[in-house]
C-alpha cells in the first residue's frame, strides 16, 4: 500500500480526476471506515478539521489600539510639555480628555464586536461517518482525511470530499462559487484542469446538500480544503484604510505643522519685546492649548458612535468604528449578485404554453404568494387557467420537496430549489398541492439524477395510469409526440416553435425546464418503468429574483454619484438578465466573463484595469479575479466597497476600502468584512451610505466649531501681543473653554439628524481633506469675527481701568458665549441656522444650556472658580456681553446669504478643495 500523502500533496492532488476506487485506495479508506486509533494518529498528521481562528482582541487591546490616532498623539505631546514646565493642571486635563476618549472608543468597539460574535455563532456541525465497520455522528472537527461520510439532503458538507456514490444529489454550492443553482454531482472522474465549479464528483466544506444521498470519502480538511486556501489569501491580502482614517491623519498632519509654525512665530515675536525665555515657553503651551482641539478625539468618537447605533437601527452592524462613514465616502459598490442583489431562491418567473401564449408569475422566492397574469398584467382565467392548472398538477405530484405555510407570513419548505420552486407556482394559482398528491397516489416513479436530467411519476387516476414528467428540456422532449394547444387537445410537436420558445427564455437568462404527461401503454413496472409517448404541457423558466428593494436602492445610489457594478460566479446571460432589470447595463458589450479578464497578472496589469473599467457586469469570475477586479477599480481611484457573503468574497472583502457582509453568509466573509448588514438586503447597504454621510456631515461641523473657535483664541493672543496687550486668557482657561464648554457642545452637535438632499450629492472626492475652500472660509470669518470682537473688549475694559483679573474674568464668559452661538452657525455650512428646525436635535439646546449653566455655576463654587481664577458677574455684565456674542451669527447669516446668489457650482456643502 502507498504510504499516506502529506497534507502538501493531499492538497495539490487532483482527486477529482481519479477513479474513485484509487481515491479509497490512496487514502487507505477502507470500505468499514477507519479505526479509532488510525483516525487518533492521523488528526496528529493533519491537525483539527477547523479554520484558524483569529484571536479576538482583548479589552484592554481594544483600549491601547484607541491611541493609535495622530491627533491622539499631538494631544499626549501636549500633556507631557504642560508635565516638563510642572503646569500639572492644565496636563491633568489633556490626559483626562484622552482618558475619556479611550473609554468611550473600547466601549463603542467591544460592544459593536460582540454584536458581530453573537451574528456569527452557528450551530455546531456534525457529520455521520463510517468507522470500525458501523455509522456514528461524530462533530465535523474530529473528521480526517480518509475518513468515509454519509451525506443527505439539508446536510452541511463538513470537508472536502471525493464522492464514491451518488443518488440524485444536488448541492448548492453558491457560497462558494456564486452560483445560483444547485449542481448535480456523479462519481464519475471529470478532467484535471476543470475549474471548481465543474468537478461534478467533489463536495467541498462548506456547501449544502439539496437533494439526495451520498457517500463519499475526505481529500482534504481545515486549512488544506478550498475554504481554508481562501482563507489564506485573506490573510495575506492588504485591507484598505478606511477614508476617515486617511482624512483624519492629513487634517493632523496639518494641524501639528500649524501649531509649530504659530508657537515658533509668536516665540519669536515675544522674545523680540523682552519677555524672559522661561515665560516664552509657558505662552507656548498655552498657545498650542489654544491651537490644539482638545475635544476632537472625543467628538470624534461620539459622533461614529451615534452613527454606529443608527447604522444597527437599520440593520449595519459596524465592527470598527473609523469604518462607520466609509459608505459615505464610496464611489463604487461592487456587488455580489446572488443572495445580496437577489433573494437566492430560485423562482418560476414565466410560463410558455405550446399555444404561443406567455405568462409572467409575480412574487419571489419560496412562498407560495403571488399571482399568474397573461400577457396584459391581468389574472389569469378561462381556458388559459385550465392549462396552467394542468401543468401544474403535473409539476406538483412529480415533485419531492414541501413547501407549507407556517404563520401568516411565514414559510418552511425542504428539498430542492427547483422543486420548492414548483410548489410556489402550485399555490400562486390557487392549488394545494397535498390536496393534489393525495388524488394521485403513485404507481412507480424515476427519482431526478444528474446524469438522467428529469422526474417522472406514474400515478393512479380514476380508472387508468398516468405518468407525469419535468425535468431539463432536452432531456424530456425526445420523449414528446405531441403538445398541448387549446381546446382542440394535443396536437404534433412542433420542435422548430418549441425551440425558438426555448431560445428567448434562455437568453434573458432564465433556467428552463419542460413539463410534460402522458398515459401509460400497459401495466407499469414497480421497479423499472419506460416512458410512454408524452404530451409537452409547457416550459417555465427560472431565475433567482431581484429583491423588492433593490431596484430603488440601485437608483439612489445613481441619484448620489454612486456606481453599481455587479460581480457574480453565475452563468453571463443570467447575470445580465438581472443588470438589465437593475438597469447597471443594457448591453452585452459590457458584460465581462472571467475567462476573458485572465488572470490579472501583474505584467497585464494595466490592460487589466481597462479592461475591468469598460465593464458593468462580471460573470463566471474566480474569487481571485474578484480581488485584482476589486485592486483594479482602488488603482483607478476609486474608493470602493464591496458586498458578498461567501467564502469566494472574502479575499476582495479585505481588499476593498470597505467590506460589507451579509449576516447570513460565511463566518469567512464576517470576518473579514468591517461592516454586515444583517438583513442581507442592498437597500440596507444605501442606508449604510446615507447614514455613513450624515456621519461625515456630524464630523465637518464638529471640526467646523472647534476649528474656528480654536482659530479665534490663537487670534485673539496674537492681536494681543501685536497691541502690547498682556495676555487675554489663562492656559487652564483655554482648556476650560475647549474641553468643558465646547467639550459639551461639540457631542451635543453630534447628534445632528442630518440635513436633506445628502443622497443628491457626488460623494466626496477620494482626494479631499477634511477642510475645503468653504470651510476654511467659514473658519476664518468666524474666528476673525470672535477674536476681533473679543480683543477689542480686552482692549477696552484694560483702558477704562479695570484690572487684569477682572477683566479676564470678563473675556472667559464671553468667549463662553461666542461658542454658545457658534454652535448654532455649525449646524449647517450653508443653510441659515434659523431655517435648521430645532426639533431636529433637542440635545443641542441641553447642551448649550448646560455649558453656559456650568460656566454660571462655576463663577460661584470656590474650588473651582480659584482654579479657573473667576469671580461672580452681574447680570447686566451678562446681557451686554450676550448682545456683543451675538454679533458672530450675524456675520454668518450676512455670509450665507451672499454666498446664496453664487453661482450654482459653489452650492454644495462640500465646495471646491
Amino acid at each position: 500500500m502507498e504510504p499516506l500523502p502529506s497534507p502538501d500533496e493531499s492538497r495539490t492532488t487532483a482527486w477529482h480526476a481519479l477513479p474513485a476506487g484509487d481515491v479509497a485506495e490512496r487514502l487507505a479508506s477502507p470500505t468499514g471506515g477507519l479505526t479509532d486509533a488510525e483516525v487518533t494518529r492521523r488528526r496528529e498528521v493533519f491537525g483539527e478539521n477547523a479554520l484558524p481562528q483569529k484571536r479576538p482582541p482583548t479589552v484592554f487591546e481594544v483600549f491601547l489600539r484607541q491611541f493609535t490616532s495622530p491627533l491622539i498623539y499631538v494631544l499626549l505631546a501636549a500633556g507631557i510639555i504642560s508635565l516638563l514646565f510642572a503646569d500639572v493642571t492644565d496636563a491633568a486635563f489633556i490626559f483626562a480628555v484622552i482618558l475619556l476618549n479611550a473609554i468611550i472608543g473600547t466601549f463603542q468597539e467591544v460592544k459593536a464586536e460582540k454584536s458581530a460574535t453573537a451574528l456569527q455563532q452557528m450551530l455546531k456541525i456534525r457529520a455521520r461517518v463510517r468507522r470500525d465497520g458501523r455509522e456514528m455522528t461524530v462533530p465535523a472537527e474530529d473528521l480526517v482525511p480518509g475518513d468515509r461520510v454519509v451525506l443527505e439532503s439539508g446536510d452541511r458538507v463538513p470537508a472536502d470530499i471525493r464522492t464514491l456514490t451518488a443518488r440524485s444529489l444536488t448541492v448548492d454550492e453558491s457560497l462558494l462559487t456564486g452560483e445560483s443553482h444547485a449542481v448535480g454531482k456523479s462519481p464519475d472522474p471529470v478532467g484535471a484542469t476543470l475549474p471548481l465549479g465543474d468537478r461534478l464528483n467533489m463536495l467541498y466544506a462548506g456547501s449544502t446538500v439539496m437533494t439526495g444521498r451520498s457517500m463519499g470519502v475526505v481529500v482534504a480538511t481545515g486549512q488544506h480544503t478550498e475554504i481554508g486556501q481562501i482563507a489564506e489569501t485573506v490573510t495575506a491580502s492588504e485591507a484598505g484604510k478606511p477614508p476617515l482614517v486617511i482624512r483624519m491623519e492629513d487634517f493632523s498632519k496639518k494641524i501639528s505643522i500649524a501649531v509649530l509654525a504659530a508657537t515658533g512665530l509668536l516665540a519669536i515675536i515675544v522674545l523680540g519685546q523682552g519677555m524672559p525665555p522661561i515665560e516664552v515657553f509657558f505662552l507656548a503651551v498655552a498657545l498650542a492649548v489654544s491651537a490644539i482641539p482638545e475635544g476632537l478625539p472625543v467628538a470624534l468618537t461620539v459622533v461614529l458612535s451615534i452613527a454606529t447605533s443608527r447604522m444597527a437601527g437599520r440593520n449595519v452592524i459596524v465592527r470598527f468604528l473609523a469604518a462607520v462613514e466609509s459608505l459615505g465616502s464610496c464611489t463604487l459598490i461592487a456587488s455580489d449578485k446572488t443572495g445580496t442583489l437577489t433573494v437566492n431562491q430560485q423562482t418560476a418567473r414565466v410560463v410558455s404554453l405550446p399555444t404561443g401564449e406567455s405568462f409572467s408569475v409575480t412574487g419571489a422566492g419560496y412562498a407560495g404568494e403571488g399571482e399568474v397574469l397573461d400577457e396584459s398584467g391581468a389574472p389569469v382565467a378561462g381556458s388559459a387557467r385550465k392549462r396552467l392548472e394542468r401543468l401544474a398538477r403535473a409539476a406538483t405530484i412529480t415533485n419531492e420537496a414541501a413547501l407549507e405555510r407556517t404563520g401568516e407570513d411565514d414559510w418552511a419548505h425542504q428539498g430542492d430549489a427547483i422543486d420548492v420552486a414548483f410548489l410556489a407556482l402550485t399555490y400562486k394559482l390557487g392549488l394545494d398541492p397535498a390536496g393534489i398528491r393525495e388524488s394521485a397516489p403513485a404507481v412507480a416513479e424515476i427519482p431526478f439524477e444528474s446524469e438522467r436530467r428529469y422526474a417522472a411519476v406514474w400515478y393512479q387516476d380514476g380508472g387508468e395510469i398516468r405518468v407525469a414528467v419535468k425535468g431539463a428540456i432536452e432531456t424530456v422532449l425526445p420523449f414528446c409526440r405531441t403538445m398541448a394547444a387549446g381546446e382542440e387537445g394535443g396536437v404534433p410537436i412542433d420542435l422548430d416553435h418549441v425551440q425558438e420558445e426555448l431560445d428567448g427564455l434562455t437568453s434573458r437568462g432564465y433556467r428552463v425546464l419542460a413539463v410534460a404527461h402522458g398515459r401509460a401503454e400497459g401495466p407499469v413496472s414497480a421497479e423499472n418503468p419506460e416512458l410512454p409517448p408524452l404530451e409537452l404541457l409547457g416550459l417555465v423558466g427560472f431565475m433567482d429574483p431581484i429583491r423588492p428593494d433593490v431596484p430603488d436602492a440601485v437608483r439612489r445610489c445613481r441619484n448620489a454619484g454612486v456606481d453599481v457594478v455587479m460581480v457574480t460566479g453565475d452563468h453571463p446571460a443570467t447575470a445580465l438578465a438581472i443588470a438589465r432589470e437593475l438597469e447597471i447595463t443594457a448591453s452585452p458589450d459590457e458584460v465581462v466573463t472571467g475567462a476573458e479578464l485572465g488572470d490579472g497578472e501583474i505584467a497585464t496589469f494595466s490592460e487589466f484595469i481597462d479592461r475591468v473599467q469598460a465593464a458593468r457586469v462580471f460573470a463566471r469570475v474566480t474569487p481571485l479575479q474578484k480581488l485584482r477586479i476589486v485592486e483594479a477599480y482602488r488603482e483607478s481611484g476609486a474608493f470602493v466597497a464591496v458586498t458578498g457573503d461567501g467564502v469566494n468574497d472574502a479575499p476582495a472583502l479585505r481588499s476593498a476600502n470597505i467590506g460589507v457582509a451579509m449576516g447570513s453568509g460565511t463566518d469567512v466573509a464576517k470576518d473579514t468584512a468591517s461592516l454586515i448588514v444583517t438583513d442581507d438586503d442592498f437597500a440596507s447597504i444605501v442606508a449604510g451610505i446615507e447614514e455613513g454621510r450624515y456621519a461625515y456631515d456630524n464630523v465637518r461641523k464638529v471640526v467646523y466649531l472647534l476649528i474656528s473657535t480654536g482659530f479665534a483664541e490663537v487670534l485673539l493672543f496674537m492681536l494681543a501681543l501685536i497691541v502690547g496687550l498682556p495676555l487675554p486668557l489663562l492656559a487652564v482657561q483655554l482648556l476650560w473653554l475647549n474641553l468643558v464648554t465646547n467639550g459639551i457642545q461639540d457631542v451635543a452637535l453630534a447628534f445632528e439628524r442630518g440635513e436633506p438632499g445628502v443622497m443628491n450629492r457626488p460623494p466626496r472626492r477620494p482626494d479631499e481633506g477634511i477642510f475645503n475652500r468653504l470651510m476654511i472660509e467659514e473658519t476664518v470669518l468666524s474666528g476673525t469675527v470672535i477674536a476681533l470682537v473679543a480683543v477689542g473688549t480686552w482692549y477696552w475694559l484694560l483702558s477704562n481701568g479695570w484690572d487684569e483679573f477682572a477683566a479676564r474674568n470678563l473675556i472667559v464668559l464671553l468667549m463662553v458665549l461666542f461658542e454658545n452661538f457658534q454652535v448654532f452657525n455649525c449646524r449647517s455650512e450653508y443653510r441659515s441656522a434659523f431655517r435648521v428646525p430645532i426639533s431636529s436635535n433637542y440635545f443641542l439646546i441641553a447642551g448649550v444650556i448646560a455649558a453656559q449653566g456650568i460656566h454660571i455655576l462655576a463663577l460661584y463654587v470656590p474650588v473651582i472658580r480659584d482654579i479657573l481664577q473667576l469671580q461672580p458677574i452681574s447680570l447686566v455684565e451678562w446681557l451686554s456681553l450676550l448682545v456683543l456674542a451675538s454679533s458672530v451669527v450675524v456675520v454668518m447669516e450676512i455670509f450665507k446669504a451672499v454666498r446664496k446668489h453664487r453661482p450654482p457650482g459653489h452650492q454644495t456643502g462640500y465646495g471646491v478643495g
